[in-house]
């Protein structure tokens, strides 16, 4: 399949509740995905075109605070041609940082690791991502040529801003657009800070995870367009990058509700910028190349 055609979904999950549990599903609310995901029920689940495009590869993303998921995560993508990439997990705080990473890189299916990723939104500390200990080790991922996802609510937005300022060689990528406070329709700050943030050159921001931030059963698109539009604004479509969030997104209505909603958002846009939201940006950042030229053979 042409590049010209392309869907990268860049934020997914996968888990096995038999292999791995998941403590956070155990939070009122999940009940609904609180079982085992794999990338074939992707694969059923997103049957939904975007402009003409069907999935074509994604990016899966760590889930918990284990470098043996990462490990499991990164074999996971040796084997199935439509994962191209994985965003994983490593103590940021540790100063065998560097040894874990090269590790991580230079053994079985280490080439699919691209990026890093902490659950900052669980941190308490206001300046956790300004912590020296930290700031050394997204230091040691930036000079490996990785990146480096950033999980917060808007709150913490200003940790963000920080990061960027003080590590500006560093690649960054917003997911879910920084969680913005869609259900209380508060948008002013979330806005303000996240054009902020979006003038540093190296970051980028996910399109995803927003319908969890609406309410689950009653929301439209006209509840997302707003957050849409301050994106499209402050970081352009060659710095936004669509992903699902797939499986947390069931609980708002599933992968092809999303799906639809972004391809009425993407009405008015070039075929240009489509190609830059729905696959170019995310295929640049996490260094993806085409599925049919990848090794491997799918996962049953």
């Amino acid at each position: 399949m042409s590049d010209v055609q392309a869907l990268v979904d860049a934020h997914h999950h996968v888990w096995d509740l038999d292999v791995r549990p998941q403590p956070w599903l155990d939070e009122p609310g999940y009940e609904p995905i609180r079982r085992s995901f794999s990338a074939h029920a992707l694969r059923s689940a997103a049957t939904r075109p975007i402009a003409g495009r069907r999935l074509t590869s994604t990016v899966v993303v760590q889930c918990v605070p284990s470098v043996p998921e990462t490990r499991d995560l990164l074999a996971l993508a040796h084997r199935d041609p439509l994962i191209g990439a994985v965003v994983g997990w490593a103590d940021l705080t540790s100063p065998a940082i560097g040894d874990v990473l090269d590790d991580l890189r230079t053994g079985h299916a280490g080439r699919y690791l691209r990026a890093l990723r902490h659950t900052v939104q669980g941190e308490s500390d206001p300046h956790w991502l300004q912590r020296p200990d930290v700031e050394g080790g997204l230091r040691g991922v930036g000079e490996r040529g990785l990146g480096y996802d950033v999980l917060i609510r808007s709150h913490q937005l200003p940790q963000a801003i920080r990061l960027a300022e003080r590590l500006p060689e560093l690649p960054l990528v917003l997911d879910h657009a920084g969680k913005p406070p869609i259900v209380r329709r508060e948008l002013t700050d979330w806005a303000q800070q996240l054009r902020t943030l979006a003038r540093h050159p190296q970051v980028r921001c996910k399109v995803s995870g927003l319908i969890t931030e609406a309410d689950h059963q009653k929301w439209s698109v006209d509840d997302i367009r707003p957050v849409w539009d301050v994106l499209l604004s402050a970081f352009g479509p060659d710095r936004l990058m669509f992903g699902s969030d797939w499986p947390v997104a069931n609980l708002a209505g599933g992968w092809n509700r999303w799906a639809a909603t972004v391809e009425e958002l993407l009405d008015g846009c070039s075929g240009v910028e489509i190609h830059a939201l729905l696959a170019g940006t995310a295929t640049a950042f996490y260094h993806l190349t085409p599925a049919s030229t990848k090794e491997g053979t799918p996962c049953s």
